[in-house]
C-alpha cells in the first residue's frame, strides 16, 4: 500500500467533471484508490458521488492511498491534476 499527499491546483476544487474524470480513470486500474480530504472524510476514489461529496476545494490538500503498489504515483496524480 502507498500513500501520498496532494494538493488540489484547480480553483474550483474536484467538482463533477473532474470527479467523473478520477471515477473513470480509478476503475480502469487494478487497485483500490481512496481519496481523504484533511480532516477525515474519505471515498473510494471509483465513486462519482463520494468523490463530490467530500467538497475538495481549490488549495486544499488530499490523501491518496492506492492498495496495489504496481499502480505508479505519477498516474494517480495525473489523475488528481485534472482536478
Amino acid at each position: 500500500m502507498k500513500e501520498f499527499t496532494y494538493t488540489i491546483t484547480d480553483s474550483l476544487g474536484i467538482h463533477a467533471r473532474p470527479a467523473g474524470l478520477l471515477a473513470k480513470a480509478a476503475k480502469a486500474l487494478d487497485s483500490t484508490i481512496t481519496v481523504e480530504k484533511e480532516g477525515g472524510k474519505s471515498s473510494a476514489a471509483t465513486k462519482l458521488m463520494g468523490v463530490m461529496g467530500l467538497g475538495v476545494k481549490g488549495g486544499d490538500t488530499v490523501i491518496v492511498t492506492v492498495v496495489n503498489r504496481a499502480v505508479y504515483k505519477p498516474v494517480v496524480r495525473q489523475i488528481l491534476s485534472r482536478a
